[in-house]
């Protein structure tokens, strides 16, 4: 005869089973499992792989939750030409796994000065390690329009989230941070806020970590966000032939630097092959392009000219040209220095680039002759010029203002607190000849022009040869577009 408290052991343990079982099966009943489980072993039958288990978890796999940010991070690191920089890496849960995607950072565009550029990188830091990274978390890496929105949002709208972060950067640095942006300034400077190119640097992160979850290229994820179908069309390479303005030898400022447009219809292998012939000099700066010493205007385009004679290169029918001027940099209390010493009113550049354009008919496009200030000018110009030279302004900045008059192209660089969706926004914004300073955004973008830099340095013939490779992966398939028909900008 069985013990009393034994038996009443045994009751309790079998009620607990019986419980147990029946939650049990209404878990399974609500998730329902049975019928993933009779669904998968119906197509392992149907299919019969000779890797069963791999078929099985393959078929799970993509039963999975969706994938989702657990966690993004900011570290310094230092670019190719060893200043201090910032990397952005997101981290993802990808089939229950966490996967991590390591990816640097967008152009900063700071002040040169080392300890300037240290307080910007330093700040970025910490707005990714500490704010971004809690408001980022579970987010679907995939939505990048939504995480776009939650960056720019923490940008201008909530300054009170990193209130406490900038205190602490206060106290780190020992000097005053800003954490309101700054009333616009007039150009030269452009405001930027400190910290901002953590914004730029996680939206390029999120987007190639979702186009590497989605398994396809960036370029096209890009165009997947903007709606854009094949075939794609690969940019028009524009070349830095020489360097010139204040980061060269000599007194020339006026022109930042004189840019190549080779003919259309050109792949991007033979427009390299064709101008390595630049680039072969000793003295290479930090763009990859040719800087010796300059004195006036003329000057660095009777040295191209002349060796387009040489080579049998016709300039102005095989090659055209494109200056360069970043004239909001030169401009000194109502006037820009053209030359060191030499200073010169805006009306008075009018008539100057007017004297270029007519004595060098191969120029066909001017980059930011004037500041976006000088509207007069920009109209002036553009109405003694015609159609034979485009105007282009920079509108990396976002800026609110009307359109420029005259200007009849746009330049675009993924800077500071540009997401990618105001890539996708401004391409689909402007009108006319678009060129980026960017890479494989320009292709997804769909731009007409792509400028890289000169031939010379590890790192833009990095970016030409991806160029090259992106070309050919499309020709291969049959989706490669072709060339844009514009002779010109």
């Amino acid at each position: 005869m069985s013990h009393p408290a034994f038996s009443k052991r045994v009751c309790e343990d079998k009620r607990d089973f019986d419980e147990m079982k029946t939650a049990a099966a209404e878990f399974y009943r609500v998730s329902r499992v049975p019928q993933d489980i009779e669904r998968a072993l119906h197509q392992l039958f149907l299919h019969r792989p000779a890797d069963q288990h791999g078929y099985l978890a393959d078929y799970f796999a993509n039963l999975a939750a969706p994938p989702r940010i657990s966690r993004v991070t900011g570290r310094q690191v230092y670019d190719a030409r060893g200043r201090l920089s910032l990397e952005a890496e997101v981290y993802c849960v990808v089939h229950n796994k966490e996967k991590v995607k390591v990816i640097s950072a967008v152009s900063s565009h700071l002040v040169p000065e080392s300890q300037e550029r240290t307080e910007h990188v330093m700040a970025a830091v910490l707005w990714i390690n500490e704010p971004l990274n809690s408001m980022l978390k579970d987010r679907d890496p995939c939505d990048q329009l939504k995480i776009d929105h939650i960056l720019s949002f923490f940008l201008c709208y909530k300054p009170e989230i990193c209130s406490k972060l900038f205190w602490d950067f206060y106290y780190i640095t020992g000097k005053k941070s800003t954490v309101e942006k700054p009333l616009p300034a007039a150009e030269p400077q452009q405001p930027v806020l400190r910290g901002s190119l953590a914004v730029g640097s996680v939206s390029l992160a999120v987007a190639k970590t979702g186009a590497q979850i989605q398994g396809v290229h960036l370029y096209e994820y890009v165009a997947a966000l903007r709606n854009q179908e094949p075939p794609f069309h690969i940019p028009v390479s524009l070349v830095t032939l020489l360097s010139c303005g204040k980061t060269s030898p000599g007194k020339l400022n006026l022109l930042e630097e004189v840019i190549l447009i080779p003919k259309v219809g050109q792949q991007v292998k033979q427009v390299q092959n064709r101008n390595l012939w630049l680039t072969s000099p000793s003295f290479v700066c930090d763009s990859g392009a040719l800087a010796v010493s300059h004195e006036r205007a003329e000057q660095p385009l009777d040295l191209i000219a002349e060796a387009c004679t040489n080579l049998g290169l016709p300039l102005g029918t095989q090659i055209h040209l494109a200056l360069n001027c970043a004239a909001h940099d030169k401009y000194i209390i109502r006037k820009y220095e053209v030359a060191t010493g030499v200073l010169k009113s805006p009306d008075e550049l009018v008539d100057l680039y007017q004297t270029l354009i007519s004595k060098y008919p191969a120029v066909v496009a001017l980059i930011d002759p004037f500041r976006k200030e000088d509207r007069d000018q920009w109209e002036k110009l553009s109405s003694m010029i015609g159609n034979s030279c485009s105007l282009l302004s920079d509108v990396s900045y976002k800026s609110q203002g009307p359109p420029l008059p005259g200007a009849r192209g746009h330049i675009l660089k993924h800077i500071n607190e540009t997401t990618v969706s105001d890539l996708i926004h401004m391409t689909s914004e402007q009108q006319g000849n678009n060129c980026a300073f960017l890479l494989v955004q320009a292709v997804g973008l769909g731009l007409h022009y792509v400028k890289l830099g000169g031939l010379s340095g590890a790192e833009r013939m990095t970016k030409y040869n991806r160029l090259i490779s992106i070309e050919e992966e499309l020709a291969q398939q049959g989706i490669l577009g072709r060339f844009f028909s514009q002779p010109s900008l």
